[in-house]
């Protein structure tokens, strides 16, 4: 059953005044871009998003729109999350995605697909993350993202995530591609770098695409050329 809130693509800017937009965020653009762009677009000035996205991901963004949908947010955030992606292995960096400089190559050409889904498979269920340094995580009252920038050293706590599936379906060279179905609070680009830290190669993330939040699913989600046809004239 639709969520009662939910917006659906082809709406009309008439038809609303509030609710819940499935978004498709683009590839370089960060989650606040898309709320900023929204805010300029329906004239509204109170909307948020439920769970960030890396500016290099795709997919779905949940952006809820007046009060009666951002009291919800907290709700839509502790959904499970799905995604596809690529990793590499043989290549780490710090950022633990090609956001950043690679830092070490090892030769991963000797590993087959097989002994990287059973490697894959000691990753499902509950496990202990760490979070990647350049990471929008706050110690000491200041974004790790920052100091990581500064080259500073920090000791990130591990955190328990949930992982449900763990699927990997092609090994193109040293490319690998997955699906991961997992709990709030997981972060893919530290399942891509402790994978082929487990592989001995190393490996970091190439690309991301978030497919579902809970019920809701990509395929269902506006595109940024779609929202503008809900552009609201200025009065």
């Amino acid at each position: 059953m639709p969520h009662p809130l939910l917006i659906p693509v082809g709406t009309s800017p008439q038809e609303f005044t509030a609710g819940i937009f499935l978004v498709d965020k683009p590839k370089d653009w960060t989650s606040f871009d898309v709320v900023a762009k929204m805010r300029r677009i329906l004239r509204i000035k109170k909307i948020g998003h439920a769970g960030t996205l890396d500016p290099m991901a795709t997919g779905l963004l949940i952006v809820c729109v007046e009060r009666a949908a951002t009291s919800q947010i907290d709700a839509f955030m502790g959904m499970e999350k799905e995604y596809t992606g690529t990793l590499r292995l043989g290549e780490t960096t710090e950022s633990y995605d090609a956001e950043s400089e690679i830092t070490q190559r090892i030769s991963a050409d000797h590993l087959s697909i097989e002994e990287v889904k059973r490697a894959s498979l000691g990753f499902c269920g509950e496990i202990l993350q760490k979070p990647p340094m350049y990471s929008a995580i706050k110690i000491g009252g200041e974004r790790l993202y920052k100091k990581a920038r500064r080259g500073e050293q920090v000791e990130v706590p591990k955190r328990t995530v949930t992982i449900h599936e763990f699927e990997v379906s092609q090994k193109v060279g040293n490319d690998v591609y997955f699906r991961v179905r997992c709990s709030k609070g997981t972060y893919i680009r530290s399942l891509a770098h402790d994978l082929g830290q487990v592989l001995g190669v190393g490996a970091h993330l190439t690309a991301l695409r978030r497919t579902a939040i809970g019920p809701f699913k990509v395929v269902d989600a506006w595109t940024m050329p779609q929202l503008l046809t809900l552009q609201r004239p200025i009065t």
